[in-house]
């Protein structure tokens, strides 16, 4: 599939707030030893330069992952990635927020690798309760391997935003009113992992992890909380300040997507969304879910 073009206009306003941004969250870097614990990898995953930057590997014998120190219930999560270059078909590069259980609640953004020259699919999608399967995927209008760039969730009690150097891809409203579950009680952790998924991943399985290419490597710096951090059972949004990390105002907790914001968020989906479950009427024959409505 082809990616649509945006007119020059918007692209280059886009590009210019893209650079501000930048500038701006490389201004708030944090430290990897003091906010992550690395899971799983045996050795894969690393983190160099004083705890300034992260690395995850995927090999044939094993990808590798790290998760938060911190739960967190509400807030806005940035982290910079680059993602895996070359022929990355068959991995997988997640990065989530996700509570435990089996009605778990999770907040995702997956990178799903291709071929050399054919893009990357940017996987999101929204659990509640244990219920997901709320999935759009994006093409990008860059390179997200040739450079770091911003990967952003903005989580409150109204609505959860999924931003790309700062230009909001999704959002996903509180759908209570229709009668469906929210992610507002269970704390989650951030998580991030490099893996395997060569039986789906690229054109559903079709496209085979090349090994000969291996290690693959994502990386990741600029990691920033703005957010509730949540411990012996209660919040520190109830106590005197409500967030950690860099800004303390706490003005995400009631954020919405202004009028510009809008425009930018309706650019995306027209030009880069390339499935949304929301308009499956395949798998959704009778009617699309409540949430829909809303969303």
């Amino acid at each position: 599939m082809q990616k649509p073009m945006a007119s020059l206009s918007y692209s280059s306003l886009l590009f210019l707030t893209t650079l501000l941004i930048s500038w701006f969250m490389v201004s708030s870097s944090a430290n990897f030893y003091q906010d992550f614990d690395i899971t799983w990898g045996d050795g894969r995953a690393r983190i160099l330069d004083n705890g300034q930057l992260l690395t995850l590997s995927l090999d044939k014998a094993s990808g590798s992952g790290f998760q938060s120190k911190n739960e967190f219930l509400f807030g806005k999560i940035d982290m910079q990635l680059k993602l895996v270059p070359g022929n990355s078909a068959g991995t997988v590069t997640a990065y989530y927020l996700s509570s435990q259980g089996p009605t778990h609640d999770e907040i995702d953004f997956e990178f799903l690798g291709n071929l050399s020259g054919d893009p990357y699919i940017l996987h999101t999608n929204v659990y509640s309760q244990g219920k997901g399967g709320r999935e759009q995927q994006f093409y990008l209008w860059f390179d997200p391997t040739a450079d770091f760039h911003t990967y952003s969730i903005l989580w409150n009690p109204q609505r959860i935003i999924f931003s790309v150097d700062g230009t909001p891809i999704r959002e996903f409203k509180n759908p209570e009113s229709v009668g469906v579950a929210y992610p507002k009680n269970q704390p989650m952790r951030l998580y991030s992992s490099l893996w395997n998924a060569d039986d789906w991943a690229t054109r559903g399985g079709l496209v085979k992890t090349d090994w000969s290419q291996a290690p693959f490597t994502a990386s990741y710096r600029n990691f920033n909380a703005d957010a509730c951090v949540w411990g012996s059972g209660s919040s520190s949004c109830s106590s005197s300040s409500p967030s950690t990390g860099n800004s303390t105002n706490g003005g995400w907790l009631n954020e919405e997507l202004d009028a510009t914001s809008q425009e930018r968020l309706k650019w995306v989906q027209k030009n880069y969304m390339i499935y949304n479950y929301c308009a499956d009427a395949k798998r959704f024959p009778q009617q699309f879910p409540p949430e829909c409505g809303i969303n």
